[in-house]
C-alpha cells in the first residue's frame, strides 16, 4: 500500500543494489556523465524521493485516522493508478499489430475496430462494482435502509448484485464481438486479452484489502507492514552479508537476504500483533459505512491477552500445523531420547493473545512467498525493457512496482482469515441482507413476529404492534381480493 512506497525508499528497497540503483536501472544506463553532473543528479533523486516519501507517510496516516470508508476510497484509487499504468503498457505491446492493422485497413479504420481506452475502462468499471459491493453489501444495506426511499430505490440492485454485474458484462462482451474486423483480430483479442490479464491478476486480487479493512484494521495493516519490514530486512542483511545469489531474475538477491529478512519478518510480525491488539479502533469490526466515527465492541478472544504452557502452543495454530506437530512428537526420529527433556520444559508458560501466533503464518507468508510477486513483476519490466511501470510516484516510479508483493500478500491474508479466524457472526447488515432474499409477504410477516417479539421484552408499545397487525391484514385482504378479480372464477 502507500505506506510501503513512503517508507521502503530508496535506500531500503529490496530490489535496490549496493550502488544505489535497481537492477532494472542498471540494464537501463544513462549515458555517462561527469562526477558533478553525477552528483547533482543523485542529490536531485534524493531529495524528490525524501520529499514524495514524507508527502505519502503523512497521507497514509491521514486515512487510518479518518477511518475504512476512506482507507477503501485510497485502495482504489490505488487501482486505479497502477491499472492505467498496465493499460497503457498493453497498448505498446500490441504496437506491432496496430501497425499492421493500420497499414491494412487505414488510421480511421483502426480507430473504429481496436479496443479502445472507453472499453478498457469499463470492463475496469463492472468488475469494480461486482468486487467492491460484494465486500460491502452488509454495511451498505445498513445505510440504505435508514431511508425508505433509498431502500426503494437501491433494495433491487442489492438483491441482484451479481445477476446486474454479469448483465454489464456480457454488455461489454457483445460489444466486443461486434466490432470485431477482419484482418485485425489478432490485435482486437490481443486488447480484450491484455485488459482481462490485468483484471484478473492486479485488480481483483488487491480488492481482498477492501474486506479486511472492514474485517478490522488489523487485517489490513498487518499484512502491509509485514512486507515492508520483509524489504527492509532483506536488504539490510544483504548489504552486510549477501554472498550467493538466490534468482537470476534479480542477481543482486541473496540467500543471506531472503533468511535474514524472513527471521526480522516473523520476530517483529509478533511484537507489532501484540501492540495493535491493544487498540479497538484495530480490532472492530466496521458494520456500516460511517465516517470519522469512533469504534466501541467487546475485543474478540483472538485480541485478549492468554496465558500458555509449551505444549498448548501448537493449539494456537492453525490446522494442519498442530496434527504434524503432535505425530513428529510421537514418531520423530530421536524423540525417545529427547521426550523427557521436553517434559521438564513443557511447564513453561508466557502470556500471548491468539492474534500474535496467527501473526507468525502472516509473517512466513510475507517473507516466502509474497516476494515472489517481485520476481515476477521484475521479469515482466525485463520482458517489456523498462525501468519502470510508470511514474506516479516521483522518485519511486509506477504503483505497480511498490504495490507487486501487495497484491499476493492481499489475496493471502483475506483466505487466511476467511478459514482459519472469522467466525460466524450475526450482524444487522447480515441480518438485513438475508431479509431482502425473503418475497414481500415473508418479509411482512417477519416483521410482524418481531414486533410482537420487542413487544413482549416492553421495547415497543402494544399500540404500535396492533397498528402494525392491521396494516399487514388489510393488505393481505386487498391482495387477496384483487387476486380473486383477476382471476374471473365464480368460486371466489
Amino acid at each position: 500500500m502507500p505506506q510501503q512506497a513512503a517508507i521502503a525508499v530508496h535506500a531500503y528497497d529490496s530490489d535496490a543494489n549496493l550502488d544505489g540503483r535497481t537492477d532494472d536501472e542498471q540494464e537501463h544506463q544513462e549515458p555517462p556523465q561527469t562526477k558533478a553532473q553525477s552528483r547533482t543528479s543523485k542529490i536531485r533523486s534524493f531529495r524528490i524521493r525524501t520529499v514524495s516519501t514524507f508527502v505519502l507517510i503523512g497521507s497514509f496516516l491521514g486515512f487510518i485516522w479518518s477511518g475504512h470508508v476512506p482507507l477503501m476510497v485510497m485502495i482504489f484509487c490505488i487501482q486505479f493508478a497502477m491499472v492505467r499504468e498496465l493499460f497503457r503498457l498493453a497498448q505498446k505491446a500490441q504496437q506491432e499489430y496496430a501497425i499492421e492493422a493500420e497499414q491494412r485497413q487505414g488510421r480511421r479504420g483502426l480507430r473504429k475496430a481496436k479496443l479502445g481506452s472507453s472499453q478498457q475502462w469499463y470492463f475496469f468499471g463492472v468488475a469494480a462494482f461486482w468486487m467492491y459491493l460484494r465486500f460491502v453489501k452488509n454495511q451498505l444495506v445498513v445505510e440504505i435502509t435508514s431511508s425508505a426511499k433509498l431502500a426503494h430505490l437501491f433494495g433491487w440492485v442489492m438483491r441482484r448484485h451479481s445477476l446486474l454485474a454479469y448483465s454489464l458484462y456480457t454488455a461489454g462482451f457483445v460489444t466486443f464481438v461486434l466490432r470485431l474486423q477482419k484482418r485485425m483480430y489478432m490485435y482486437q483479442f490481443g486488447q480484450y486479452a491484455w485488459t482481462h490479464m490485468i483484471l484478473l491478476v492486479v485488480f481483483i486480487p488487491s480488492s481482498f484489502f477492501v474486506s479486511n479493512i472492514f474485517d478490522g484494521l488489523m487485517w489490513f495493516l498487518l499484512p502491509c507492514s509485514l512486507v515492508i519490514i520483509n524489504d527492509i530486512g532483506a536488504y539490510l542483511f544483504g548489504m552486510c552479508f549477501g554472498h550467493r545469489k538466490l534468482i537470476q531474475l534479480s542477481p543482486k538477491k541473496t540467500w543471506e537476504g531472503f533468511i535474514g529478512g524472513c527471521i526480522t519478518t516473523v520476530v517483529a510480525s509478533w511484537y507489532l500483533a501484540g501492540f495493535m491488539s491493544k487498540f479497538k479502533w484495530m480490532t472492530c469490526p466496521r458494520t456500516d459505512l460511517s465516517v470519522y466515527s469512533w469504534l466501541d465492541c467487546e475485543p474478540d478472544d483472538l485480541y485478549k491477552q492468554t496465558r500458555y504452557s509449551l505444549y498448548e502452543i501448537e493449539d494456537a495454530f492453525p490446522q494442519p500445523i498442530p496434527d504434524y506437530l503432535d505425530y513428529w512428537r510421537q514418531h520423530g526420529l530421536g524423540m525417545q531420547h529427547i521426550s523427557p527433556w521436553l517434559t521438564s520444559i513443557g511447564q513453561f508458560s508466557f502470556t500471548a493473545c491468539p492474534m500474535q501466533f496467527h501473526a507468525v503464518v502472516l509473517a512466513a507468508f510475507a517473507s516466502i512467498i509474497a516476494p515472489f510477486g517481485g520476481f515476477f513483476a521484475s521479469g515482466f519490466k525485463r520482458g517489456f525493457k523498462i525501468k519502470d511501470f510508470g511514474d506516479s510516484i516521483p522518485g519511486h516510479g509506477g504503483m505497480t512496482d511498490r504495490m507487486d508483493c501487495q497484491i499476493v500478500m492481499a489475496t493471502f491474508s483475506y483466505l487466511y482469515f476467511n478459514n482459519y479466524v472469522a467466525r460466524e457472526t450475526l450482524a444487522v447488515g447480515g441480518v438485513l441482507t438475508s431479509m431482502l432474499q425473503l418475497g414481500p409477504d415473508e418479509q411482512l410477516e417477519l416483521f410482524s413476529k418481531l414486533a410482537n417479539i420487542l413487544a413482549g421484552d416492553e421495547l415497543l408499545p402494544e399500540e404500535f404492534v396492533h397498528d402494525i397487525t392491521e396494516t399487514i391484514k388489510a393488505r393481505a385482504d386487498a391482495l387477496s381480493s384483487r387476486s380473486c378479480n383477476a382471476s374471473l372464477q365464480h368460486t371466489c
